[in-house]
């Protein structure tokens, strides 16, 4: 069992990043905390377990000693269109064409 002081500060670091989440995102709903399993063991928290009130635990692939608010919005949804947006790219001036058994550019002697 770990360590009740370890335990309550982790849930208070919980209850914090679910209401900042709440607080910047209004129209996505938090229903869980991912952890690393590695910290679901060590803390001695079950998959699924209520730790906040409409929050559980949930393990996931995340960097130890961390954890993550799980909601129902996207939060990569500027990303995901940055993505699709073709950039084209127009060069001013034509490099030479360098094979690879050709003998170095005069330049880089």
């Amino acid at each position: 069992m770990a360590d009740t002081a370890k335990i309550a500060k982790n849930l208070e670091r919980f209850a914090q990043a679910v209401a900042a989440h709440d607080r910047e995102n209004p129209s996505h709903t938090a229903w869980g905390i991912g952890l690393a399993h590695f910290d679901l063991e060590r803390l001695g928290f079950d998959e699924g377990e209520e730790v906040l009130p409409g929050i559980t635990i949930h393990g996931d692939s995340g960097v130890t000693g961390n954890f993550r608010v799980l909601c129902d919005g996207e939060h990569d949804e500027e990303q995901a269109t940055a993505e699709q947006e073709a950039v084209e790219a127009i060069s001013t001036r034509s490099l030479p064409r360098i094979e690879p058994d050709s003998p170095p550019h005069p330049f880089e002697q």
